[in-house]
């Protein structure tokens, strides 16, 4: 796999090219390869740490938002996870987990992360430490399970 450059930063933080680019990849695989209109950016974007991964041509191809506790759940939680599909299949999604749990690590310490995870990536967040907490609920028409890792 390439080289990548990994940046893990606040809203506030963003020039608007890197917002730009983490919607436009955001949009292009839930908005339009999943066909599913919904409201892609919300306002949780703006407490939001954006963790995303530049290949070497400086293209955006992976991102991830952390959410501070109470946000949208009581735990710190892990939203928007999205690989360009060119990329998928090649580690990146496990590489981008990693950097995400540091990330978590270093700006909220050591604590329980819950996710909203799409019915046909549990075995993947699995992988990584989670575990199912809910039955499957359909959001925006998709079948989802609650999942938590427990740090703490």
């Amino acid at each position: 796999m390439e080289k990548m450059k990994w940046e893990v930063k606040h809203f506030d933080e963003l020039s608007a090219l890197e917002y730009h680019q983490i919607l436009y990849l955001r949009t292009e695989i839930f908005v339009v390869e999943q066909n599913c209109p919904y409201q892609e950016v919300d306002h949780k974007d703006l407490v939001a740490y954006h963790v995303f991964g530049l290949n070497e041509q400086n293209e955006l191809v992976a991102v991830a938002r952390i959410l501070p506790e109470n946000v949208s759940y009581k735990e710190v939680s892990i939203g928007r996870v999205a690989i360009k599909q060119t990329y998928r299949g090649t580690g990146l999604a496990d590489k981008l987990m990693n950097v995400t749990f540091s990330a978590i690590n270093q700006l909220f310490g050591k604590k329980n992360i819950r996710i909203s995870a799409q019915e046909y990536l549990l075995i993947f967040y699995s992988r990584h430490g989670f575990k199912a907490v809910s039955e499957t609920y359909l959001e925006d028409d998709i079948p989802h399970v609650e999942m938590l890792k427990t740090t703490i």
